[in-house]
């Protein structure tokens, strides 16, 4: 005999149901408006972005100099001075080579993918043409669209900007800025919010400027490795276009698993193109090996620690960024993600109970706040 449902009980159910309901909305609706915010100020917001991703590569030469008595002006100024000459550098030995040469590239791409087309119709996949053309026409346009500006956007930084060399100048005086007045930031910030948020906030903002530097740092580092060895394999098969590859696979590096897979296709159906299907064979199998070695020997070394994302997060993450932005969602989704998962497993961390007494009490506020 079956029981019959308590209507008391599904009452309460349904208003339980109903009041998360309602609380999710309303978090989606703060989400939304946060988003259209940030849209509508990003001609700001982006050189500040850009401004803080130079600042975690150049902090560390600055606290060597900090550590060694230096005042925190002279010491900005010098690590400018230097990042500006370095910059100058690569401008004009590598971004302008390269900016010549993206058409090719993209020139390049889109014929390697008609000639897999080509292949995949014959024997022996005797693919239908009517399967695959819709496909890789979609494939081919969107290259043609972007595949010349993922190298230049980040090389030069400012594409995605109107004003390109107004935001270059705005993210170098606010590097600047955050170099010399970075270690007061955090203070400042404590004296300024009350209560429970000045132990809180600044808390969160040191974990996640910890994750954001680890992360820029250690990619940029394992990127230049892997388009030096990739580079070199590149040039010894004689592959044409080697420097723009090179270029794309250091940029693709800032976007973990997609990017290696991207930048390393470009370069198989460049060498499918122009040196044929044994040379392009060659590139896969060298791409493998460099990807092999980053993952085993490379990045265990560089990363001291991990992002804690799952792969499953990062992949979702990088394609909700290149939706809503293109190439630069893309390579800022995984920093963004990071700095979310700090704040939530923060905001565990405080929620949970304390040790020998579950199920009891509220939990202390300032139990995980590290000293």
């Amino acid at each position: 005999m079956s029981a019959s449902l308590s209507s008391a009980r599904s009452r309460a159910a349904l208003r339980v149901s109903a009041r998360i309901s309602v609380e999710l909305l309303l978090v989606l609706v703060m989400t939304a408006v946060v988003l259209w915010l940030l849209g509508q100020m990003w001609s700001v917001v982006w050189p500040l972005v850009l401004g803080l991703l130079l600042t975690t590569l150049t902090w560390p030469p600055t606290r060597f100099l900090l550590r060694r008595g230096w005042r925190p002006a002279p010491a900005a100024s010098l690590v400018t001075v230097l990042f500006l000459v370095v910059a100058a550098a690569v401008v004009a030995l590598i971004a302008v080579p390269v900016a010549s040469q993206s058409g090719d590239l993209s020139d390049g791409v889109v014929a390697g993918l008609h000639k897999v087309r080509d292949w995949a119709a014959g024997p022996p996949l005797n693919v239908g043409e009517d399967q695959i053309s819709s496909a890789l026409d979609n494939a081919v346009e969107r290259i043609q669209k972007s595949a010349g500006s993922i190298t230049t956007t980040v090389v030069t930084g400012v594409n995605t900007v109107v004003n390109g060399l107004v935001t270059a100048v705005l993210a170098l005086f606010l590097m600047f800025f955050f170099l010399k007045d970075g270690p007061r930031f955090l203070p400042w910030l404590t004296r300024q919010l009350p209560g429970r948020l000045a132990v809180h906030v600044p808390a969160v903002a040191s974990r996640s400027w910890d994750t954001l530097g680890s992360f820029v740092r250690s990619q940029a580092a394992v990127g230049l490795l892997d388009a030096v060895f990739i580079g070199i394999g590149l040039w010894i098969v004689d592959v044409p276009l080697v420097l723009p590859l090179a270029v794309l696979t250091f940029v693709s590096a800032f976007v973990p698993i997609v990017g290696a897979l991207f930048a390393g296709f470009v370069a198989v159906l460049i060498a499918l193109v122009s040196n044929g299907l044994t040379d392009a064979l060659i590139v896969l199998a060298i791409i493998v090996a460099v990807q092999q070695l980053e993952g085993n020997v490379f990045q265990p070394i560089i990363q001291s620690r991990g992002l804690g994302l799952h792969a499953a997060v990062i992949l979702l993450a990088v394609t909700l960024g290149g939706n809503l932005a293109g190439v630069v969602g893309s390579l800022l989704a995984v920093p963004v993600a990071a700095v979310f998962a700090v704040f939530w497993n923060y905001l565990r961390e405080q929620l949970a109970e304390p040790p020998g007494e579950p199920g009891g009490g509220e939990p202390q506020a300032d139990a995980a706040v590290p000293s």
